[in-house]
């Protein structure tokens, strides 16, 4: 079926989901701040739209893809904002990620103005969106959570229900904890491997479906090997989701030590000039900013 989607938001991320919404024939209106980002969905064959509310006028759904609660308020809310051109019954999507106390107060914000909210968080980043294979933890009221998903089956194959308005935020950061934890467990296994004179890259053959194989192991060992630094996250993203965990976990009374030292080394590792670079520098803690060099 094919809806009237707009996206708010074409970095990246957003980019990337609208690049295949297109591929799968949804109509869509993007608008973004930046013109060259814009510029590429438009040659796919998207609408460019002058402002969030231009877009959201006559759209079915309303995606956004952006980088904070303040500037996703914004947007939805702000002057020519999504909800001044919504029409009562749209879906807003949020696929950002962003606080789930923040979420359940923009959710409360489009009801009163008879918008229906979904924070739909994801996992698998671009290269995921590119082939319709995203992970996504979704909150929100029932009937919005299953309109969302007839959209969102484009972009997904994995679409879990998490609870009320907040709980797909929430459950984005415990997957930040893990895929935190993980790239550090991973660049430092590494790291070790490369001392002890081991080819790092045989390493996730050698351990593919034992109880240490994982998805990072498998796709981020051999980059942190070759020190293939393309760039498809930000450390800096990271950074921001442990930030959230962090304040979540003071809430709740969660003791997170291990979480506290991942924190930490992301923000040495944005401290040293790489917070714009992929996960694949983190290698560089352990060779250069904290750890043995081989030189």
């Amino acid at each position: 079926m094919t809806h009237n989607v707009a996206l708010v938001g074409a970095g990246a991320m957003g980019g990337a989901i609208g690049a295949r919404l297109l591929e799968t024939g949804q109509r869509l209106a993007v608008f973004d701040l930046d013109a060259e980002k814009v510029a590429a969905l438009v040659a796919l064959g998207a609408t460019a739209a002058p402002t969030a509310a231009d877009a959201a006028r006559d759209a079915d759904f309303v995606i956004t893809s952006l980088n904070a609660s303040h500037i996703v308020e914004r947007a939805a809310f702000g002057p020519d904002g999504i909800a001044d051109g919504a029409n009562a019954g749209t879906v807003i999507i949020d696929m950002s990620s962003i606080a789930p106390e923040q979420t359940v107060r923009l959710a409360a914000m489009a009801e009163a103005r008879g918008l229906d909210w979904v924070d739909s968080p994801l996992s698998g980043g671009a290269p995921k969106a590119l082939i319709g294979q995203l992970t996504l933890m979704m909150g929100g009221a029932d009937a919005a959570v299953s309109k969302a998903q007839s959209l969102l089956s484009h972009v997904a194959h994995n679409m879990t229900h998490m609870g009320g308005p907040g709980a797909g935020q929430t459950t984005k950061l415990i997957n930040q904890v893990l895929c935190g934890l993980g790239f550090l467990a991973v660049a430092e296994a590494t790291k070790l491997a490369e001392d002890a004179g081991v080819d790092a890259t045989k390493i996730p053959q050698a351990l593919a479906g034992g109880r240490a194989d994982s998805a990072l192991l498998q796709e981020y060992m051999p980059r942190y090997a070759t020190r293939d630094y393309r760039r498809t996250g930000r450390i800096d993203n990271m950074v921001k989701d442990l930030n959230m965990v962090n304040d979540l976990s003071r809430q709740t009374g969660t003791a997170m030590p291990m979480t506290a030292l991942c924190t930490e080394i992301h923000r040495m590792l944005t401290a040293a000039g790489l917070g714009g670079e992929d996960q694949a520098m983190g290698i560089e803690f352990f060779t250069g900013a904290g750890g043995k060099s081989t030189g």
